[in-house]
């Protein structure tokens, strides 16, 4: 998979976010059970690219409610 730009995300509506992180999950437990049984995966750096793109995601879901705690 490769790696989605934040601009990308940031243009996606919430259930669209959700949908995605759910996807990203289901191919990250995919490349972790792969990597339990031995096998090599084909895109080791995939892992960690995963990983980064659901933490973006996250990142993006909290601002709005970042931004109200300052605004109080």
């Amino acid at each position: 998979m490769a790696k989605i730009k934040t601009k990308e995300l940031r243009s996606m509506d919430v259930a669209d976010l959700d949908k995605k992180i759910k996807e990203l999950k289901m191919e990250l437990m995919k490349e972790n059970a792969q990597i339990a049984t031995g096998t090599i995966p084909k895109s080791p750096g995939n892992v960690r690219n995963i990983k980064k793109t659901i933490a973006r995601i996250h990142t993006i879901l909290a601002e709005p409610k970042a931004n109200k705690k300052e605004e109080k």
